[in-house]
């Protein structure tokens, strides 16, 4: 399976303090459907723990999931920052997730190679 984060992601991981093994758990979890929702087209919100204060009052990540195929993040926000998307947000991640679940391996790797998306590190 390719797994994925947005060079956007990456740098609001590294700013909230989440590792990439914390990000492969929670594809774990995607797969088992634990803290998630559907929200069509292959995007999922998937919850994510702070620390001290749970999955409930944590991070929010967008992921792309085709089921075996890839998992590619590409948003999230805290809890304490804003309660969900708004309308216009969700529809345009929507398209965003449609294109991404197109791509082949042959263009992942040239994203990958011009650093605009980054594999995860197991």
């Amino acid at each position: 399976m390719i797994k994925l984060k947005s060079r956007w992601f990456a740098k609001w991981a590294k700013k909230n303090n989440i590792k990439d093994s914390d990000l492969v758990i929670t594809i774990g979890n995607l797969k088992q459907n634990k803290s998630t929702v559907n929200l069509g087209s292959n995007l999922y919100k998937v919850r994510i723990a702070k620390p001290s204060r749970g999955k409930s009052g944590g991070h929010r990540t967008l992921v792309v999931h085709m089921q075996g195929n890839r998992a590619i993040y590409i948003y999230g926000f805290s809890k304490n920052e804003k309660d969900n998307l708004s309308k216009d947000e969700l529809k345009d991640f929507r398209e965003l997730s449609k294109t991404l679940s197109k791509i082949t391996i042959k263009e992942i790797d040239k994203v990958v190679a011009n650093k605009i998306y980054f594999r995860l590190e197991e």
